[in-house]
């Protein structure tokens, strides 16, 4: 027992002082260009934001976002490297050093913005009303006495129980569960978050999503909460801006049908 303790120490040691061949990084910024590599955590759940094509390959909006900042760093965005991610493992990814960025529609909150860093926006999401293309429905108002569709643990469903209360609302666990009930006209509308909502109309021309949202989310790029990462927000701000004030990020926007 005590030989094997032993060496799994000196198998440790390897890994963590690496004998004297780690490459020594003086920040996050300086890892990535002396990598030459990128590695991004990206969704492929969000169509359109992130998912995978036909051919397999990484697409969205938020790809393309991480192509642009690979780009712009290294000078090829083939030198960026994707890491497939979910709501539930991105920031622990993140922390572990998995990923060096989060680009995956993940908004900025008070209680993320005590473990990470983020970028300025680059995308304003919220709540969307989903309805069939011929609805008469043009705002919440008219909900009322009709039935709503929404997901259980939504902040949609607090926010229609409260807006309307007198909004006959039916919920489900999932968004398919939720989209299959509307296509089959169990109810007049469905409300969730816009980017949850997205794929369902773009695959399915039947249905349309209003122009109004009744919230804003701030989608922006998450970084390790560290001094390791300043330089990198930097320069990662600095592009950003630079795609707003060149319009490029409407124009983004408007290729995957998400402009506001």
């Amino acid at each position: 027992m005590y030989k094997k303790l032993l060496l799994w120490v000196i198998f440790l040691s390897f890994i963590f002082c690496g004998c004297g061949k780690k490459q020594e990084f003086t920040d996050d910024l300086d890892k990535i260009l002396k990598q030459n590599k990128l590695v991004v955590g990206v969704r492929t759940d969000t169509m359109p934001f992130g998912f995978k094509d036909e051919k397999g390959q990484y697409a969205g909006y938020d790809v393309d976002i991480a192509n642009i900042i690979g780009e712009s760093l290294l000078g090829d965005a083939k030198k960026v490297e994707f890491v497939p991610v979910t709501a539930s493992d991105r920031i622990r990814k993140l922390i572990t050093r998995d990923v060096d960025i989060l680009i995956a529609t993940i908004s900025i909150t008070e209680p993320r913005e005590r473990i990470l860093d983020f970028s300025v926006p680059y995308y304003i999401a919220g709540q969307a009303m989903m309805l069939p293309v011929g609805s008469d429905i043009i705002s919440l108002r008219e909900l009322s006495g009709r039935k709503v569709i929404i997901v259980y643990g939504s902040t949609s469903e607090r926010s229609i129980r409260t807006g309307i209360p007198d909004v006959n609302v039916i919920g489900y666990r999932t968004y398919d569960e939720a989209f299959n009930a509307l296509k089959t006209g169990h109810a007049d509308a469905l409300i969730a978050d816009d980017t949850l909502l997205y794929r369902y109309v773009l695959n399915d021309k039947s249905f349309k999503l209003l122009p109004k949202r009744y919230s804003k989310e701030y989608y922006a790029i998450a970084f390790r909460k560290d001094e390791a990462s300043q330089r990198l927000q930097v320069r990662v701000n600095s592009i950003l801006q630079s795609l707003q004030s060149s319009g490029r990020l409407n124009r983004l926007q408007e290729k995957w049908g998400i402009a506001n």
